[in-house]
């Protein structure tokens, strides 16, 4: 890996909404230089709906996208998107698409035997399963859970919106993030079946008003972190991997103490090494860079870094630890940074690419 570029997806918005003006086309396939941090463009596929958020297949020979709408089919309803990937370009060739029975599917997950994609439904506020064959198809759905209930945000908490579904590692537990509700579902995930069932701890609450939005977990097992979009704040949690229950041990502020402007965050990551969490922040537009506590899983602030762009929606960082590349949704452009990996800090390399409307990034391993 070390002298082989490295294949990234960006995902995008190809229709307009009222908080984005889209400029996109598709899914885009970028590589990178793994020395230099380079970015350059690969390829695009087309006619894909709302690509917002992507996902790859274990095997990397199939990747995954939500079709963020409400219109699919005649229906209240989002889709998702299978493809095969060429092993030697990493092109994508369209092969089926599934209705996901809720509206503005905004994430998805692929469970660790691969045969399995979760997606959560955010206007519809609802988690959605569905199998997959093979060669790589989306069968009919074989699961599918609608929330209920709200919390305290009269604009945006009114109902559920489920803004990610993260499975544990030992493919046991899958958890909803879900805005609307101020917390984390948590599921037992039956692998045989495609089931999603209430675990023994159904829910963390997270703290009123927090709106939870995507969630990872600490490679040890030990803790996993919560990015939260209407307070711009991190919860830190306890991971039992036994019974997958989680405890709230620590919030803190994504945001500068001295900022008082609007912003929102986004997505969050943990370092591969286990030393360091980030989040996005939409309107700072920056990345927060925490220092995590190994024998605690609490937080404490290294700093925030320009995304050099607006609204950095998604980003992601390389298998190595070397890289993390910032998906700024306004400005239209990927932006690179190399993590230092002592102290976590980011640094620009200067590498940039403009891509229209970007809003998620994935890494193909």
């Amino acid at each position: 890996m070390a002298d082989q570029a490295l294949h990234v997806y960006v995902g995008t918005y190809t229709r307009s909404l009222p908080h984005v003006q889209a400029k996109s086309e598709g899914i885009y396939l970028l590589k990178l230089d793994p020395t230099s941090g380079e970015l350059s463009h690969v390829s695009m596929t087309t006619g894909v709906d709302n690509p917002s958020y992507v996902t790859l297949h274990p095997s990397g020979n199939y990747l995954y996208a939500v079709n963020e709408v409400g219109d699919f089919g005649g229906k209240d309803s989002g889709a998702v998107s299978a493809f095969a990937v060429d092993a030697a370009t990493g092109a994508l060739t369209f092969l089926n698409q599934e209705p996901t029975d809720g509206a503005a599917p905004c994430h998805l997950s692929v469970d660790s035997t691969g045969r399995y994609v979760l997606t959560a439904n955010y206007t519809g506020g609802s988690v959605a399963v569905h199998p997959i064959g093979s060669d790589g198809r989306l069968g009919k759905m074989s699961d599918f859970v609608q929330h209920t209930g709200s919390s305290v945000n009269p604009q945006r908490q009114q109902e559920p919106h489920a803004h990610s579904f993260t499975i544990s590692a030992d493919n046991r537990f899958a958890y909803a993030a879900d805005l609307g509700l101020d917390k984390v579902l948590i599921y037992a995930l039956n692998a045989d079946q495609g089931k999603i069932t209430p675990a023994a701890q159904t829910a963390v609450s997270i703290h009123t008003g927090a709106g939870p939005r995507h969630f990872d977990f600490h490679p040890t097992g030990q803790y996993a972190y919560v990015i939260n979009e209407l307070d711009s704040t991190m919860t830190a949690l306890a991971y039992d991997a036994a019974t997958g229950g989680l405890t709230d041990l620590q919030s803190i502020s994504t945001l500068p103490s001295m900022f008082d402007g609007r912003s929102h965050c986004a997505d969050v990551h943990v370092h591969p090494s286990g030393k360091f969490v980030y989040g996005s922040n939409r309107g700072h537009d920056s990345i927060a860079i925490f220092a995590i506590d190994q024998s605690t899983g609490l937080l404490s602030v290294v700093g925030h870094e320009s995304t050099q762009g607006q609204v950095p929606r998604g980003f992601a960082i390389d298998p190595t630890g070397t890289f993390l590349l910032a998906a700024n949704q306004n400005s239209d452009n990927v932006v690179v940074f190399r993590i230092d990996q002592e102290i976590g800090s980011l640094t620009p390399t200067g590498h940039s690419l403009d891509v229209p409307t970007p809003v998620c990034v994935k890494f193909r391993l």
